[in-house]
Order: C-alpha cells, then structure tokens, then sequence
C-alpha cells in the first residue's frame, strides 16, 4: 500500500529524479534543522546540510551525477555572485583605509596554509588531491573546493587514461576542524589577551570617528561683514570647502528658498549647510556663527524628501548631468548607497537603487520623482534579467582559459572566481548596460544561504559514499592532524601578528579570522560571543580577496604536483 513512499524516501543506487530531489530536500532540510541547534553558544548555521548530506551518502542515499554536478556548481554560483553584490561597496573604498592591512594579514594567512600543504605533500606522500581537499576543509573554503574539482576534471578529459582521488574526501574529514578550530582559537585568544568586549568597542568607535565623519547638516547665521555681498559659489571657493547649501532665509523674511551659486547673502541670513563637521565648522568661522532658527526647517514650502533611483533617466547619470536645480529648482543634499551616506557633489554618478535626499517645493519634487522614479515596489521585486545576465557574464569569464606554460592544461578562475569578480565590479560600477547592481538584502540573503546549502548537499552525499571506508583507508586521523596543521598555524601567527605587531583590535582582528577561512559559522560565533556586529565588517573586507587567492591557490597546487 505504500510502496509509493518507501520509494520516495528509501536509498535507491541508481535514483530515478524525483529520488535525487528528494534526497537533496532530505540532506537541506534536516541539516537546516541540526544547524539551529546551539551548544554553548555555538550553532553550524547551514554548515551543518555537510554532515547531514554525509550520514545520508553514508547510508546509500545518492543523486544521480549529472543533477549532483548541476546542483553543486549552481549552488556555488548563486553563492559567491551572492557575497559579491553583497560586499562589492564596502570591499573597494576599505583600500583607501584600514582594509589594506587587515587583506595583507589574510591573503599572508592564505599563502602559509598553502605553505604547510606543501610541506605535508613532500613528506606524507599523500596525493596532492587529497590534500587540497584537506586543505580547503581544514580553512573552510567551498570555493576552493569546487576550484579543485573542476582543474580535476578538465585534467581527467585532457588525459582520461589517469585516475585521480576525490578532494571532496579530505575536505568532508578536516572539515569540523575548520569550524571548530577558529571558534576554539577566538576564545582562548581573548581568554590569554585578557580582552574585554566593550573596552575594545569603545576604542573601535573613537577610531571610526577619526577616520569615518558623518555627513551633518547645520544651520548658520551671517555675522561677518566681510561674507555680506558675496554670493554663495564665492564664499564657498574663498573657504575651499565640500558644501552643499540647501536652504537660506533672508533676514526680515519668513521666505525659505533653495538658492543658486549667484546668491548673494545678506547680514543675519541664516542658511542650512550640509557636510562634513570639520568643513562646516571652518565655514561657519568663516561667514558667522551657528543658528538655533527654526523656522528654516519647518515655516516655508520647502520641504525635504527621499527618492530611490528607479528609471533609467537617472541611472548612470551624475547630478550635474540631471541639473535638478537649474530645470526644477531642486537641491540634492546627500546619497545613501550600501548602508553609507555620501555628499551629493556635482560629479556624484547615480546608480540603480540609491536613496537621494532632494530639498525643493512639493511641486518640484513631483518633478524629481517623474525624472528619478522612487517606486519602492519596484525595488522589492527581483529583476531576473539583470541577475541572470551578471550570472552568464560571470560564468563567461570564468571559462575562460589563461595558458601558463608548463601548466597541463590551462588555468581559468572557474564557477567560483568567474561570478564573484563579475559581481564586485558591477556592485562597485553600479552595473553594464541592462545589469545593474542593486539586489535588496532579503534577495541576496536568500540567494547566498540556497546557493551553499545546494553546494553542501551535492557535496556532502558524494562525498558520504565511501566516507567511513576512505576514513579507515587513508588512516583519517592522520588527515585530521594534518588539517589541524593547515588551521591552527595561521591562526596562532595571526593573533600574534595582528595584535602585537598591527594593533589590530581584537572584534576586527575576530572578523579578520573567519573572513580569512571564509567561515560563517564562526563568524555567527564571533559576533555573539563578543556580543558586536564589528566582525562582520572586517569580515567583508577580507572575503572577496581571500576567496579568488584560495581558488588560485587550490588551482595552482592541483596544475603543479598532480
């Protein structure tokens, strides 16, 4: 009577695709499930769809290989293009501050493991398959995993007389290790540095004020003799400072206008200004004092509001371009994009979905909005054929062949590198033609965390086939020693380097640690057990670049000593 279901649900060897579907929701599911589960504080989030995807291949659960590789590569795909649009912003402008040195500390963490694989390749005589499989387990990294996989088997179809082993083996043995080990390595750093979590956020945000200055807005009154007469594009070249003035009220008038460069300011005008503090208080030595008037901001028809970029009249056009002001009487006074709130200079090019803060009357605006969009709807619904299309390109380039000689066959950046590049410079480009870069959070959430749970169910099932048999053949707890190896040597120099010698703090120098072994679960860890989301900063910064060198790494480690 219920053969139907025992078919379904039981392990088959060679499944039908709806058993295939089935094991998959099976493995995604349960290890969905385990993953929110905490012990101590501690969860594996959707790392967990890997152990669950090993019990069931261990227990003959199997997906028919053509949907295995389908769902694998797919899954990662989705993932690092994911991660990409997501950290793209934030991961170019870091360069210009801190994000330098904490990428030199992570990309030197990636080279050493890369180093003691070598080491353990020379004098174990354990293949070199085998070992990135150990390697990119024992850091963590899917990437390059998948990275692996794919030179082996463009070296398989080269030269298909030789048989290669599965780095997916090694990867499923050390990769508790990875997990664990960074976790294990926060807390007995901050144990031994004697670290306190809210003295380091304090030190965290005095830094941040000293190098990150919000955009403000103030309001002055003309006091000096010597600014009456001038007109606003004179006393704003005399000072060489970044303003915008958004709004001026003459003295003796309740009129509140948005003005022009030609302006001319009388005695006791008060003006709004926006900028940065520092700018804003030269200026306002400069021409007079502060204001505590408030019917500049509240007694006129000038009102203010906020407009998302949704029509390609204003994408990719800058605001002089747009000329708001001199067509509408508009002032655009700042943009925020990818959380950050920028000054809206005359060069400042727009881009698919950013929010633009514009001062004028309630009928330029309307003007505003037919030009610009603000259709907030519109944001909320996913454009496929941006997505789909930034994905082809991505794929594109990452099948692409870079011939080095004496390499067997050439090397190409892959499903991994491919859409992860491609999404950072259309994230930092605003997008090519028809793709642009905006993608909502809850979008890119979703797309990130089904990505790599496919990734690990294709992965974990495979791997679990043989896992207890390659476990006891190839001696797993020497492959567990080895991984330690590959975890707990960068880690250690790391903390050492990064504290001692950098004087990184310690919830950056935490973000630095997972972003470098490209692990979510202790990223979760880190952020809770140091009760501060400054990890995940750090940890954004690091993983685009740590990602394409690990996928470089496990390549090139494959090309030279297979």
């Amino acid at each position: 009577m219920f053969d139907w279901l025992r078919t379904l649900l039981l392990p088959f060897e060679n499944p039908s695709v709806i058993q295939s579907l089935i094991v998959i929701m099976l493995a995604i599911g349960s290890g969905i499930f385990f993953g929110r589960l905490k012990i101590a504080k501690v969860s594996l989030g959707v790392s967990a769809v890997m152990f669950t995807g090993l019990i069931l291949g261990h227990l003959g659960y199997r997906i028919q290989y053509e949907i295995l590789d389908f769902i694998r590569d797919f899954g990662l795909i989705l993932f690092v293009y994911a991660i990409g649009i997501q950290v793209g912003p934030s991961f170019f402008s870091s360069f210009r501050s801190e994000g330098l040195k904490f990428n030199i500390l992570a990309v030197s963490c990636v080279l050493l493991g890369a180093l003691i694989t070598f080491i353990i390749f020379k004098i174990s005589g354990v293949s070199i398959e085998n070992l990135v499989g150990i390697m990119s387990g024992a850091v963590t990294n899917t990437p390059g995993l998948g990275a692996a996989k794919s030179t082996l088997q463009e070296i398989q179809t080269r030269f298909p007389d030789r048989v290669y082993d599965d780095p997916a083996i090694g990867y499923a043995i050390t990769y508790p290790i990875g997990v664990l080990g960074i976790i294990f390595t926060i807390i007995i750093s901050k144990i031994i540095l004697k670290i306190h979590p809210e003295k380091e956020m304090r030190l965290f945000r005095m830094a941040k004020i000293k190098t990150e200055l919000p955009v403000i807005s103030q309001k002055i009154r003309i006091t000096n003799a010597a600014a009456v007469g001038k007109t606003l594009q004179q006393l704003i070249e005399e000072n060489g400072k970044n303003i915008v003035i958004s709004r001026i009220k003459h003295s003796g008038s309740e009129a509140v206008f948005s003005p022009t460069l030609d302006t001319a300011v009388r005695m006791r005008d008060v003006l709004m200004i926006v900028g940065l503090q520092k700018d804003l208080e030269e200026f306002t030595k400069t021409v007079g004092r502060p204001s505590t008037d408030q019917f500049i901001e509240t007694g006129s028809e000038i009102t203010l509001k906020n407009f998302f970029v949704t029509k390609p009249s204003a994408m990719h056009k800058t605001l002089a371009d747009l000329d708001l002001y001199s067509k509408y009487d508009l002032k655009v006074t700042r943009v925020f994009r990818a959380g950050k709130e920028m000054l809206a200079r005359p060069s400042f090019e727009l881009f698919y979905g950013d929010k633009v803060r514009i001062v004028g009357t309630e009928e330029s605006l309307k003007e505003a909005e037919r030009i610009i969009g603000n259709s907030e709807k519109k944001l909320m619904e996913p454009d496929f054929l941006s997505l789909f299309g930034g994905l082809l390109i991505g794929i594109i380039i990452g099948s692409i062949p870079i011939m080095i000689p004496s390499l067997p066959v050439p090397i190409k950046l892959g499903f991994a590198a491919g859409p992860l590049i491609t999404a950072l410079f259309i994230s930092r480009y605003g997008g090519i033609s028809f793709i642009h870069s905006y993608i909502n959070n809850g979008a890119i959430y979703f797309m990130k965390d089904l990505g790599i749970c496919l990734f690990f169910a294709a992965v974990g099932i495979h791997a679990g086939e043989g896992f207890y048999e390659n476990f006891i053949k190839n001696n797993g707890w020497t492959w567990l020693l080895y991984g330690s190896a590959v975890t707990f040597i960068p880690l250690i120099l790391m903390v050492i380097i990064g504290r001692a010698f950098m004087k990184i703090n310690f919830l950056q120098l935490a973000g630095i640690m997972s972003g470098s072994y490209t692990d979510p679960a202790a990223l979760s860890f880190s952020t809770t057990y140091l009760d501060s989301d400054v990890p995940l900063q750090s940890y954004a910064q690091v993983y685009p670049l740590v990602t394409i060198f690990r996928i470089f790494v496990a390549q090139i480690l494959i090309l030279l000593l297979v």
